[in-house]
């Protein structure tokens, strides 16, 4: 039986855009980017039009402290990193529509636009305010060069502009004992004048919404109507920085003492929708991303971790509110922002600022990618944190997804390649435990649908997984090898009810091991792309010449340490 749940709905899968300060380790894989292709294969094998996209946040302030610990621009820590974030992406199977940068004309020109509409909507205007200036350095410092001991939980490396341990969204001047990442000295407040986008006056209708949000994780939704209730406060959105986005010509307030650009927190974002436009553009088609960002009917789902919430649950959002403000095509706003908690390695929060965790291309040495993302999404932080042991993620592959996967794969392509001369074998009358089997299959590829709409990823491969070990179990109750010896229809109908199940499992473990699920409906048959066939078993028929089966997954084993 075949469950058809096609659809030509428009789904924005929109990614964390990392910062160009080093390579993503696991907690970031696992936090927001293979949740993301996960998403978004199931969506595009669905008959979905997906669009993914992100890129190297250029403009974030570790891009500067980097740069200025080695003595370089921040264009070469840009240029250093990207091309290796595109080969991280490659080998992993992320696939992104586009992964571009912040750093293009494209996205300036982008970034000008909110920021003028937002002016001219009587949300963004000027203020004379304080900001932390280093004594020593002689130049005022950006939030994140600003570090002390966070008012809300004592954390004693809180940066400026958030607490890592907490969450809390700070100002400098809220840190206690606060002091210069570039010297260690004590800052002083000086007047500076900038730009705030007025966020209060979007509060109602922002907390409208979130208010409408059923299906949001409980961690996010709880936490941003909470902090809207708390009250907005006008929030700043020009630093004093040589490095950054510029502020549009005929509003910059920059002066001969103080060159000003367009803070990262409020740029940064803009990138979904520049990114969005950015690839209307090379399809040809510049006008192509408006079916993803003004179609109603569109969905749009932002993965993040769980620091990055409020930039995406309330800030983004009141962008959004207050640019398409009065406008009778407004943009769409997020369908769901389902952060992901942190992934922790023996207790401590994974960081590349403080070095902890490995490099995903070093995990990639020893693992093989189908293999390292299925060891991932089994342990995904949806709800809570989950501490990474990599004895664990070994186990997952060689008693999961190895034994009970792939052996039940090269098994049944083995056994019918010795009795049937590799060709699907022409089946007698199913009985009650043939269809039994298809329809568990059936029946586990629709749970899977639900749950991979809900963005429930975890439960969604162990649906996958249990109908691997159901037809296990039907195999291991009809014994196709002793039946081969006297009751051969037997054994074809056995044979052609695995093949089949076997066919329809395979869709369900594809967005998790997309690799080995083209090359098995290659020997399946098929041309390897499941994209657009809809999320269903398509039967195998009989007489398909089956294709040579190798192993699909090898069994890990790690390093002797050293």
């Amino acid at each position: 039986m075949e469950h058809d749940t096609s659809t030509q709905k428009h789904v924005l899968v929109a990614v964390a855009w990392p910062y160009a300060n080093g390579l993503s380790h696991l907690g970031h894989i696992a936090g927001c980017y293979l949740p993301a292709d996960i998403f978004a294969r199931y969506h595009r094998i669905a008959g979905s039009r997906v669009l993914m996209v992100s890129g190297t946040d250029a403009h974030g302030t570790p891009i500067t402290v980097k740069a200025d610990q080695e003595g370089v621009t921040p264009e070469e820590i840009v240029e250093r990193y990207n091309p290796r974030f595109h080969e991280q992406w490659e080998r992993l199977g992320v696939s992104f529509d586009l992964f571009t940068t912040t750093m293009t004309d494209n996205h300036r020109e982008v970034t000008w636009d909110l920021f003028r509409t937002l002016h001219a909507n009587g949300f963004v205007d000027t203020k004379t305010t304080e900001q932390f200036y280093d004594p020593e350095a002689q130049r005022f410092l950006p939030d994140r060069y600003v570090y002390g001991t966070c008012p809300s939980c004592a954390y004693p490396e809180a940066r400026g502009d958030q607490c890592e341990n907490c969450g809390r969204t700070l100002d400098p001047v809220d840190l206690i004992e606060p002091r210069s990442k570039l010297t260690d000295a004590v800052p002083s407040p000086r007047e500076t004048e900038h730009y705030f986008i007025l966020l209060p006056k979007l509060r109602d209708e922002l907390l409208a919404w979130l208010e409408s949000r059923e299906e949001w994780r409980g961690h996010v939704i709880n936490w941003a109507k909470g902090f809207v209730r708390e009250g907005l406060l006008d929030r700043a959105i020009t630093r004093d920085l040589s490095w950054g986005v510029p502020i549009p010509p005929e509003l910059d307030i920059s002066t001969e003492h103080s060159d000003k650009r367009i803070y990262v927190w409020f740029e940064a974002v803009i990138g979904y929708l520049s990114a969005s436009k950015e690839w209307a553009q090379r399809q040809g088609d510049p006008e192509a991303w408006r079916a993803w960002w003004e179609d109603p009917a569109a969905e749009s789902y932002y993965f993040i971790g769980k620091d990055n919430v409020p930039f995406h649950a309330v800030f983004w959002p009141a962008y959004l509110l207050g640019y398409s403000a009065g406008s009778d095509r407004p943009l769409n706003l997020p369908t769901n922002v389902p952060a992901n908690q942190y992934v922790t390695f023996k207790g401590a929060k994974a960081s590349k600022t403080h070095g902890i965790g490995t490099s995903l291309l070093d995990y990639l040495e020893i693992f093989g990618a189908d293999e390292l993302r299925y060891a991932l999404a089994t342990i995904l932080p949806e709800y809570a944190d989950t501490d990474l042991a990599e004895d664990e993620l070994v186990r997952k592959v060689n008693d999961e997804l190895a034994a009970a996967w792939g052996n039940l794969v090269n098994r049944v392509l083995a056994m019918t390649r010795k009795n049937f001369d590799g060709v699907v074998p022409e089946p007698a009358r199913l009985d009650e435990r043939d269809r039994a089997l298809l329809d568990q299959v059936d029946a586990a590829l629709a749970r899977e649908a639900q749950l991979l709409e809900q963005v429930e990823l975890r439960a969604a491969l162990r649906e996958a997984l249990t109908a691997a070990q159901e037809t296990n179990a039907y195999l291991n109750a009809l014994e196709p090898w002793q039946t081969a010896k006297s009751d051969r229809e037997r054994t074809a109908t056995t044979l052609w009810t695995a093949l089949q199940a076997i066919a329809g499992i395979n869709v369900g473990f594809a967005p998790y091991v997309p690799f080995a699920a083209a090359r098995l409906d290659e020997w399946l048959g098929g041309d390897g792309q499941l994209e657009g066939r809809g999320w269903q078993r398509v039967e195998v028929p009989a007489g398909t010449e089956l294709g040579t089966p190798t192993p699909l997954f090898a069994k890990v084993e790690l390093p002797a340490a050293e």
